[in-house]
């Protein structure tokens, strides 16, 4: 398909991401109009959770010194991606003594600081993979309120003023250190914990941090972040764990379905359409799955739709554009499946090590690796790449989209990329 369709896609792409909204997402998380969905990027992944943003007019092309309209540096280090609601952008960061963990308030329009607020102390800091941080988990923004959780180090809800309301610790032991973030579910706040010790998802009231409902599980750990999807049959948490991959009603933690596998610590994120749950990742043969989201009880015979096991993704989650899903590997292959049947459109190598997840904005598809090249492909059942583009540092958080521009954070700063003009 011609590359001008899919610019015209991006033009009324503010329906796109409405129509998303309504069949992926809960009340409480769906733009209210078109303005809103563009302004904003309050959970990883932005307002569908998916990678969607209706933003339009976004630089196709940047360097150091092109399309950066401002470069900040960060204090401490952390992979959760900045998440963006008016003028304030957050994150979170730990310290290098990997001791005091802090949520960071930019502002939007100089990248300044303007709040820095220490969110936990920590005696022993424990265990993380050289290639995760203390403070990966990405911050969730809904109205006044900013919720941050740093695995068993402590989840909490700060104002936008960053007065911390509740402080709230959930204990498990990670092997890998913390990665799964939490996602809002009406009026709670549902976080995974799934450790190698202990395994469960927790609801926490977001006003006050305290229990609504608790669901443990058996099995091996996982940081998988969930997803939220609307059926016909009512709303499903969608958690993708070690060993299975489960339904809820996010109301009470009540359990569904579940379709059992055979891998461990899954990572990516899930994605929902064509009446098809998509879920990838599992260490070490990683697979992708489509799931109808249908029955009770344990659905693996009858409810998956296809299975493939080729070029699937460890750590990005998956990308879903129209009638195709998107998936790049860690070492860097990218797929094109027809959705409905898993069908391969073009297999692609983009060059690269890879761990953030694909984003689909302004009818293009941002591929981002781990040494600040993003590759820029249309999207369709034939590959074209657009542009490449190169920023100097480690990129292992997701980007993250407002306005014009685009948020991109590495090992030691934060960039505003926007066209100049």
């Amino acid at each position: 398909m011609p590359n001008s369709w899919w610019k015209a896609v991006g033009a009324i792409s503010c329906v796109v991401a409405g129509i998303l909204a309504a069949n992926t997402h809960t009340p409480n998380c769906m733009a209210a109009d078109a303005e809103a969905v563009d302004a904003e990027w309050p959970e990883f992944r932005g307002p569908t959770g998916q990678g969607h943003s209706a933003a339009v007019g976004l630089p196709l092309t940047w360097s150091e010194t092109e399309n950066i309209a401002w470069k900040i540096a960060i204090p401490g280090r952390g992979w959760s991606s900045p998440v963006i609601r008016g003028e304030q952008i957050w994150l979170t960061a730990a310290d290098e003594d990997r001791k005091t963990l802090r949520a960071l308030c930019f502002e939007r329009s100089s990248g300044a600081i303007r709040h820095n607020v220490v969110v936990s102390t920590l005696a022993n800091p424990g265990v993380v993979h050289k290639k995760n941080t203390l403070a990966s988990p990405t911050p969730l923004l809904e109205g006044n309120r900013v919720y941050v959780h740093f695995g068993p180090n402590g989840t909490a809800c700060l104002s936008d003023q960053g007065q911390i309301l509740w402080k709230k610790s959930l204990p498990h032991v990670q092997g890998y250190g913390p990665s799964s973030s939490p996602v809002l579910y009406g009026d709670l706040l549902i976080v995974p914990c799934l450790g190698t010790d202990v395994r469960y998802l927790i609801a926490l009231d977001k006003n006050s941090g305290e229990l609504r409902w608790k669901k443990s599980f058996e099995g091996r750990c996982s940081e998988a972040t969930p997803l939220v999807i609307r059926t016909k049959d009512g709303d499903q948490l969608i958690s993708n764990q070690a060993d299975r991959i489960e339904a809820f009603d996010p109301s009470d933690g009540k359990e569904l379905w579940w379709v059992t596998q055979q891998n461990y610590a899954q990572i990516p994120r899930p994605v929902f359409g064509h009446g098809l749950v998509f879920v990838c990742g599992g260490y070490f043969k990683p697979e992708v799955w489509a799931i109808r989201p249908e029955g009770r009880g344990d659905v693996t015979e009858s409810q998956v739709a296809w299975r493939m096991n080729q070029a699937a993704p460890l750590n990005p989650s998956p990308l879903l554009v129209g009638d195709e899903l998107y998936c790049v590997s860690d070492n860097g292959i990218a797929s094109c499946l027809e959705a409905k049947t898993g069908k391969l459109h073009w297999r692609e190598r983009l060059g690269g090590d890879f761990s953030a997840s694909p984003l689909f904005a302004d009818g293009r598809i941002y591929f981002l690796n781990e040494i600040g090249v993003v590759t820029v492909v249309a999207p369709g059942p034939n590959f074209e790449r657009l542009a490449t583009n190169t920023i100097a540092g480690s990129t292992l958080a997701s980007l993250s989209v407002a306005g014009w521009a685009l948020y991109l954070r590495t090992d030691n700063h934060l960039f505003r990329i926007e066209k100049s003009e």
